[in-house]
């Protein structure tokens, strides 16, 4: 522990923020109702830091029997924060982000050292996160309802009502992002929370209660818990299935949402589910180059690649194709500097786990036996540390390698030639997944075209970095059900009631 605390000291003094400050956001306890707590077990488990596996911090590796108390303060919480008034929703939420705001050099210290993103990507997704909450604590005011014309003698009414508990499944790749954007929502219109962070990436999620405790949230409004990877399907399983659970939203692979999208019919729990992407990044004989270039860096290689609307699949139409390549390989060698995150001039950080890596290096591995030419990287880079993975660029790619139409998430990009508009379309929509898609062309008719045609939720034209608070996030097919951000993003954590009032005189 005095170990891996003074590493962190090391890390921030070599940025000038305040030790002080940010060990206090650093948390060793699960935060229930109000209180810092530890395991019913008092079993713990070790928080690593991806760029060498030291260890920064234990967790509690909470339980069922955790979760069933924390499932129990937010349902009794609920009893009178859904009478709160907007406007109170509003200050709270507003107050929250301030203090993120106010600590937001804090979070990202935390937030490299967990995920092994680079200190710039890490404030780039305390900004994202945060504004989040800025826009739900606007929106709060704004849920209203509705007044329908009905006979004389009857009034009719639909207002909007939170649901309950939502209990909010977040993922290791945008630890602060991917709750706030839930937990501004569902606050914003009186829910409750109980957060499930992932494994290996607690320390923010923490770090986020501190300050929704700081910002005067109610005991219980807005509750986390810790858990190791062994306890975390049991977890999952009662936030499922707990009746006092009345949404759950979850962020995550595919294969996992379609499990916890068949636990929770058993109540006939609510779900929001934002899954896996496959991306296709199409780019026309028309394109500006440079300006595809510049998407495609941002699009693929963000957060070294681990991103679920990460550009995926390149396909280069052959005017352009050799050109782009060229381009493209430059853009990597001189743009892309590995390391330790906290280091000053790293823009890349190591993947998370283990499994990442193995996933990443044997799919490079099976498409180089059959014959795939690598322009550059394909190889894991021990010498910087046991999780990095050289950007790597492939063509050639054949129908019959397992890279070809698989989600890679990681720091490789393949690119595929295709030679006309209609066979661009017809491969970017061959997968049973839709989350985002991105194209590049001036041809203003086959912009609206091919936005139209494409199979996903979000369409980035000309554009690789889509994201944003206003718009709505999410996907179609397999990618999940629902939207996240925007004005829609509330709606998962609302009933509509019908009220008739009849027999006016």
């Amino acid at each position: 522990m005095f170990h891996s605390m003074l590493t962190l000291q090391k890390c921030i003094s070599h940025h000038g923020l305040t030790l002080t400050r940010t060990m206090h956001l650093l948390k060793d306890l699960a935060y229930i109702n109000g209180k810092w707590v530890g395991a019913s077990s008092k079993q713990v488990i070790p928080v690593h830091n991806p760029v060498d596996k030291s260890v920064i911090n234990n967790v509690p590796d909470m339980d069922v029997q955790d979760a069933k108390v924390a499932i129990e303060a937010a349902s009794k919480a609920f009893e009178s924060f859904r009478t709160t008034s907007a406007k109170d929703r509003s200050v709270l939420l507003r107050n929250w982000y301030d203090l993120m705001v106010k600590h937001s050099d804090d979070l990202a210290q935390i937030l490299t050292k967990e995920n092994g993103k680079s200190l710039d990507e890490s404030k780039a997704e305390i900004r994202y996160g945060n504004s989040f909450v800025e826009w739900f604590s606007e929106e709060a005011r704004r849920v209203d309802g509705e007044v329908l014309q009905g006979d004389p003698n009857r009034h009719l009414f639909l207002i909007r009502q939170p649901v309950g508990v939502a209990a909010l499944i977040t993922p290791w790749n945008f630890p602060h992002a991917m709750i706030t954007r839930k937990a501004g929502a569902a606050i914003s219109v009186g829910c409750t929370c109980v957060v499930k962070p992932s494994e290996d990436t607690p320390l923010t999620a923490l770090a986020l209660a501190e300050l929704a405790e700081k910002a005067g949230f109610p005991h219980g409004v807005f509750n986390v818990l810790t858990t190791s990877q062994e306890n975390s399907p049991a977890i999952g399983k009662e936030l499922c299935e707990n009746p006092k659970v009345r949404v759950l939203s979850f962020t995550g692979s595919t294969q996992v949402g379609k499990i916890l999208y068949k636990q929770c019919a058993s109540t006939m729990t609510r779900l929001s589910l934002e899954l896996g992407g496959n991306a296709p990044f199409i780019v026309f004989d028309s394109a500006n180059l440079d300006l595809a270039i510049t998407g495609a860096m941002a699009s693929k290689f963000r957060n070294t690649g681990q991103t679920c609307v990460s550009a995926n699949r390149f396909f280069v139409q052959a005017g352009v194709f050799d050109q782009f390549v060229e381009k493209f390989l430059a853009k990597i060698k001189s743009n892309i500097k590995l390391g330790d995150g906290c280091k000053n001039g790293v823009t890349h950080g190591p993947l998370t786990k283990d499994s990442q890596l193995n996933l990443v290096h044997g799919l490079v591995t099976d498409a180089v036996k059959k014959g795939a030419k690598v322009h550059c990287g394909g190889t894991p880079l021990p010498e910087l540390g046991p999780l990095f993975y050289a950007p790597t660029l492939i063509t050639n790619a054949s129908e019959d390698m397992e890279i070809y139409n698989k989600e890679i998430f990681g720091p490789v990009a393949v690119i595929n030639k295709f030679d006309t508009e209609e066979e661009a379309i017809q491969k970017a929509n061959n997968t049973p997944v839709g989350l985002a898609g991105y194209f590049y062309s001036v041809d203003v008719s086959q912009i609206f075209r091919v936005a139209k045609a494409l199979e996903v939720g979000m369409v980035g034209v000309n554009e690789g970095l889509i994201s944003c608070a206003e718009a709505a996030f999410g996907g179609v097919k397999e990618s999940g059900i629902g939207r996240e951000g925007s004005r829609h993003g509330v709606d998962d954590y609302v009933d509509i009631k019908y009220v008739c009032i009849g027999n006016i005189k």
